[in-house]
């Protein structure tokens, strides 16, 4: 007596699933390929999945992770148009300068001017009554200071920290106003 094969709705169902089991099975094992760095070329780093070209490019195996590449914005540079059709051209910093010099910004950098130099002098007046009370490293004993020397040895420490402080501040107003010149 010869089996019947046994064809019925529901083995077809099953032997369908199971191929498609396999079939999904064995994309998700090719996903999940070899990653390989490679030497950067001009300060770029590469990735690839390419066995062979992993190999001809001396690249190495990533083990230990995903990998995450983002690709980052491309910068696009526009040329400097001179006025008078002279065609594409990169300004000077003289020119660029030229162009700035509106009566507009000249009047701001007056006003930072101004404001700078009063500064100094309100900087430069509090670095004289430090200096005066100061007196050339021997400040005048306060009352309390008499019997308690270490009072009167972090005072002076303090009176030359404030004076050199008060010095840098000097020193950086001068700077800035040396810029807007």
């Amino acid at each position: 007596m010869q089996a019947k094969s046994m064809k019925t709705p529901l083995f077809a169902a099953l032997q369908c699933a199971s191929a498609a089991l396999l079939i999904a099975g064995s994309a998700a094992v090719s996903a999940q390929d070899n990653i390989y760095r490679c030497p950067s070329k001009a300060g770029i780093t590469t990735y690839t999945n390419n066995k062979t070209e992993a190999d001809n490019n001396g690249c190495s195996l990533m083990t230990g992770g995903n990998v995450t590449v983002v690709l980052g914005t491309s910068v696009k540079t526009v040329p400097n148009v001179l006025p008078g059709g002279a065609g594409t051209r990169v300004a000077s910093a003289a020119q660029a300068a030229s162009r700035i010099d509106s009566p507009e910004q000249r009047a701001r950098d007056n006003d930072a001017k101004s404001i700078l130099e009063s500064e100094l002098k309100k900087v430069e007046a509090k670095q004289a009554e430090l200096l005066k009370d100061f007196n050339g490293g021997q400040p005048e004993k306060r009352g309390d200071e008499t019997r308690n020397n270490q009072k009167y040895l972090d005072r002076v420490a303090e009176m030359k920290s404030a004076i050199a402080r008060n010095d840098s501040d000097i020193a950086g107003i001068k700077r800035e106003i040396g810029r807007v010149k």
